[in-house]
Parts: C-alpha cells; sequence; structure tokens
C-alpha cells in the first residue's frame, strides 16, 4: 500500500460552507479503499455532502460523492483496477467485475453524480473520452463547472488558464 500512496497526485476534499467552496487536502492514510474514504469525507461540514477528488500516478481520477448515508463514486478509468488498489476497491464498491486484460478504458460509476452542481452527465462523459488531457486538467475542468476552478488550480499547482 506504502508504494501505491506514492502515485497520489492529490488528495482533495472539497464542500460548501455557507454557500462557499472549501478544499482540504486528505491524508493519504484515507485513501486505502473507498469506504476509508467516503468516513473521512463525512467529517466535513458541507451544505450538501462533500466531494473527494483523488488524482493518481497523472494516469486517472476518483471521485467519491458523500451527502448522509449515500456514498455516490466515478472511477475515470475501470483498468485502473487492476494496478492500484483504491481504483479495484471502487470497481468492487460499484458492485462491478474487475477489468480483463483486453478491456478498454472507459469510466466507472456515476457520471451524473455532479449533475445538480452544474456538470450533467453528457459533459463528464465528453470530458472522459478525451485522451490528451491529464487527470489533473480534467479534475480542473469540472472544478472550474462547478465553481471553485481557481481554488482548485492553487491547490494543485496548475497555472491559470
Amino acid at each position: 500500500m506504502a508504494d501505491q500512496l506514492d502515485g497520489v497526485d492529490f488528495a482533495l476534499a472539497a464542500f460548501r460552507e455557507e454557500g462557499v467552496w472549501q478544499l482540504q487536502e486528505l491524508a493519504h492514510d484515507v485513501l486505502a479503499d473507498v469506504d476509508t474514504l467516503s468516513h473521512a469525507l463525512r467529517r466535513f461540514p458541507g451544505d450538501g455532502g462533500a466531494l473527494g477528488m483523488v488524482a493518481i500516478d497523472e494516469d486517472f481520477f476518483l471521485v467519491v460523492r458523500v451527502a448522509g448515508a449515500s456514498t455516490r463514486v466515478l472511477l475515470s478509468d475501470i483498468t485502473a483496477a487492476d494496478e492500484w488498489e483504491l481504483a479495484a476497491s471502487a470497481v468492487d464498491h460499484l458492485g462491478l467485475p474487475p477489468p480483463e486484460d483486453d478491456d478498454a478504458q472507459v469510466p466507472a460509476g456515476d457520471l451524473d453524480l455532479l449533475g445538480d452542481l452544474g456538470m450533467p452527465a453528457m459533459d463528464m462523459g465528453v470530458l472522459l473520452d478525451d485522451f490528451d488531457l491529464y487527470p489533473d486538467e480534467m479534475l480542473s475542468d469540472v472544478a472550474r463547472r462547478i465553481g471553485f476552478g481557481a481554488l482548485f488550480d492553487e491547490h494543485v499547482g496548475l497555472a491559470s488558464a
């Protein structure tokens, strides 16, 4: 597990408090699996729950959204489950079979998990189909669309466009 944590590009919790987006870095020890991550996200006081945004090895990302007892998950690339425990736990959480060697790089989970915040499923699908973008770039676009792009870019060290 420790060597897998070295591959974490960033792990952030995003939540709105009194209508204002807040970001906080997540400790890597909460990235063991989706259940541990969702439990950690529940401690944030967000008006509508909290989002966990994790990018790994410039290869894939995971978004976990918790609100009350509900946990919604989006994994950008199901084939990441072959190499990464966190991705494998997302596939398991979703009740999907593990990917096969010849499976395509497709997302798994709830494409509409941010639909009510301004990133509908169709737009998320189009974004995930752009294989020229890195995970941090994709999540920057998501953050911009739902209202905290500049704050996100500042936290992950992306230059403002």
